[in-house]
């Protein structure tokens, strides 16, 4: 059962990350936004996305929610990262960056495990 809700919050921040991915991907194309915004716009997609799974997580299992929330952050970044990895055949992020992005997930997932 632990496992399946975990799926099932991983599909859902998924699923949100790819439904706000496109609609970003619509604004750069019809505003011609800059860099920068772009990429707050996926840091800040990331974080609701995990938030938004680990929510789910902490509802579903209803007990220690912030670490299941916590393990929806971390199954997602790893997922992200290594569909990045296969995609592009190379490590493509600097270690800030990398770093950045799994603490931001690891926090979303929690905070949204904590928040259910």
């Amino acid at each position: 059962m632990k496992i399946k809700a975990i799926l099932r919050s991983l599909f859902l921040a998924y699923a949100l990350s790819g439904i706000c991915l496109l609609l970003l991907a619509l604004l750069v194309f019809k505003l011609d936004i800059g860099k920068g915004p772009v990429t707050a716009g996926i840091l800040t997609i990331y974080v609701v996305s995990c938030l938004a799974g680990g929510f789910l997580a902490g509802k579903i299992l209803r007990k220690d929610k912030y670490r299941w929330g916590l393990l929806v952050g971390i199954c997602y970044f790893v997922l992200l990262a290594g569909v990045s990895f296969a995609v592009q055949r190379k490590w493509d992020m600097s270690l800030q960056h990398a770093i950045t992005t799994f603490c931001m997930c690891l926090g979303g997932g929690t905070l949204g495990g904590m928040l259910s």
